[in-house]
């Protein structure tokens, strides 16, 4: 028995989840060139950014979204949202995030330090740039999970506001304790085995066509390994724990007919902040709801957020949820988004 155990020891070290090395100690400075970012620590990220089309905006933009992108996704799943707020004067960045997109060593999971160390450098950077521009962050999905983290730290760049889409902000406690346990042994033992998910059977979004243009697109990473879902399941955990050290004002998003990430873990999210949050239910919303049919609906909503805050969202799906108190998503009897 003892040797058993033994070597099923010896099988789960030498199989240990992988991860891409922590951020060091600073070795030089971040700089910003014309499509990519470099760390302190020299890792290079590409970027994407959606300009104001009036030449005065473009120097001086009315404000910044920093948009986190999702789960095996990359920073040109803010197309869209560029291009809508670029119209309104308003500037938009994203950036591929460590080992996604065109980053280097791809499909291995960076970790959190390392997902919050690059959202913290390149908001410093882009103050230096826009020091006149009050900026935001955007989070979709997993982007979200990272934007919680970052906005919870006390050290991190104060922002004027934090969106997020459709956020991954559930607690290990709400997921099955099956699916936690073949998941941990998973990552222990075989964490190069690549899964694709196609069998789930889940669709993302209404938007068929560019669900197609994700399915062509190269760098959409379609077989993801083990270790890497093992890390994401760490990092909304770890999320839904700092909650309730969120100090800075936030917009929820989610969708009624979302089935990447549940409801009852949206809503016990809610619960946990500590201060008065907005948060919009569209009951026709999937889960990437800035890329839906009626996607303009949401950017309408978050533009009208940022630029009149108090007020209603202009869509009626706003609600002010006050602090610890228990949610209930209800819809309702509006038609704007039934189309």
């Amino acid at each position: 028995m003892k040797r058993v155990l033994l070597s099923l020891l010896l099988c789960v070290v030498a199989c240990a989840p992988q991860e891409q090395a922590h951020v060091s100690p600073p070795t030089e400075m971040y700089k910003m060139e014309a499509a990519q970012f470099s760390t302190q620590d020299g890792y290079v990220l590409p970027y994407r950014q959606w300009l104001p089309e009036s030449k005065k905006a473009r120097k001086n933009p009315k404000a910044l979204i920093v948009a986190v992108h999702g789960f095996n996704d990359y920073s040109n799943a803010f197309e869209g949202v560029g291009q809508y707020f670029g119209q309104k004067d308003i500037a938009v960045f994203s950036y591929d995030q460590r080992g996604f997109g065109q980053t280097e060593n791809r499909g291995i999971w960076s970790g959190e330090a390392n997902l919050v160390g690059d959202l913290r450098q390149f908001i410093e950077a882009l103050e230096k740039r826009y020091p006149d521009s009050p900026v935001f962050l955007l989070g979709e999905s997993m982007g979200g999970a990272v934007a919680i983290l970052a906005v919870a730290d006390p050290t991190f760049p104060k922002v004027h506001g934090v969106i997020l889409s459709a956020p991954a902000l559930w607690g290990s406690e709400a997921m099955n304790f099956l699916f936690r346990g073949t998941l941990w042994m998973a990552a222990h033992t075989v964490p190069y085995k690549e899964f694709t998910g196609s069998d789930l059977k889940i669709l993302a979004t209404n938007n068929i066509p560019m669900l197609r243009r994700m399915a062509a697109d190269p760098l959409i990473i379609k077989k993801t390994r083990v270790d890497a879902v093992y890390g994401v399941v760490q990092l909304m955990g770890s999320a839904y724990d700092k909650i309730p050290f969120v100090t800075t004002p936030t917009l929820v998003l989610y969708g009624a007919k979302d089935q990447v990430i549940p409801r009852a873990p949206i809503e016990v999210a809610l619960s946990r902040f500590g201060r008065e949050v907005d948060y919009a239910y569209y009951p026709a919303g999937y889960h990437m709801l800035l890329r839906d049919v009626q996607a303009q609906d949401v950017m309408v909503d978050v533009l009208g957020w940022m630029t009149h805050p108090g007020e209603a969202l202009p869509s009626g799906y706003g609600h002010v949820h006050e602090p610890h108190a228990p949610v209930a998503f209800s819809l309702p009897q509006i038609t704007a988004f039934a189309k």
